[in-house]
């Protein structure tokens, strides 16, 4: 068994295992291995599935930071304005057909007591999954399998969801002129439709930009109330987990010590025997 084996686990079986390998290493001289070991946290069981959804739905996890990728790629061509609301939305549908198939398989998973995952941890699930095919912060975390809470994800993915707005055309080629007119009138006409052709794609990216800054404005709103949120709502799990990994560190330090008494004293006891008491 190693650390990487552990995140693999049934949940249920994460604490028990961990510590029998710090106790291996501990027994083994190598303590300051077996301390990391002793440290590391239980995952949430959001933050579970997701480590099983990394490890046994490999294609899976590649379309969908493909997905991700390509999602990310017409969003700038849009703020760029050189994209236009088709591929984004194009992009937004192959991103979240990606998470439903990995979300099919989530609901798959079930918990340490045999029941199926809650809605509420499968909103999570879903949520670090559009984490990581977004964010490449999220999704270094998410792809060795060894997360130990949900993420979320808030800027581009709400953006990309919105209702945009037509993104530049390409301006076209003059417009043709009828059957009949002069040489000067048919130049005077095409200079007319070329300008106002030009006019249009100019307000159609003026459009864009301001809808893509509006977006990314509310964005950052809820950016914020959400990360003042997660904050406070993670320094309370912080406090809880460390007072839980240092009772779990002390339990297994007090396991070890049960072990080697108990050796002790058979060792004792033989030798009493031998002896005759």
């Amino acid at each position: 068994m190693d650390v990487d084996e552990l995140y693999g686990l049934p949940l249920d079986e994460f604490v028990p295992a961990r510590n029998a390998l710090a106790r291996e290493l501990r027994n083994s001289d190598r303590r300051d291995e077996a301390a990391e070991v002793a440290a590391l946290r239980k995952p949430s069981v959001a933050g579970w599935a997701v480590n099983q959804l990394v490890r046994t739905q490999k294609r899976g996890v590649a379309e969908l930071f493909e997905a991700g990728d390509a999602l990310r790629a017409a969003h700038d061509k849009v703020l760029a304005g050189r994209g236009d609301a088709t591929d984004l939305r194009a992009g937004v549908e192959q991103e979240r057909a990606a998470v439903d198939d990995l979300m099919g398989a989530a609901r798959g998973l079930l918990t340490s007591q045999g029941h199926e995952l809650s809605p509420t941890i499968i909103d999570r699930v879903a949520d670090t999954l559009h984490a990581a095919a977004l964010d490449d912060g999220a999704r270094a975390q998410v792809c060795d399998g060894r997360l130990e809470r949900e993420l979320r994800h808030v800027g581009l993915g709400m953006a990309a969801s919105g209702t945009a707005t037509p993104a530049p055309a390409r301006a076209r080629r003059a417009a043709k002129t009828p059957a009949g007119g002069t040489k000067t009138g048919r130049r005077a006409a095409d200079t007319r439709a070329e300008r106002e052709e030009r006019e249009r794609a100019e307000r159609e990216r003026a459009e864009a930009r301001a809808a893509a800054r509006a977006t990314e404005r509310e964005a950052r709103r809820r950016l914020e109330r959400a990360e003042r949120a997660a904050g406070a709502a993670a320094d309370r799990r912080d406090r809880a987990a460390s007072a839980l990994d240092e009772a779990e560190a002390e339990l297994a330090e007090a396991e070890s010590e049960l072990e080697e008494a108990r050796d002790q004293l058979g060792t004792a006891e033989a030798a009493l025997r031998e002896l005759g008491r």
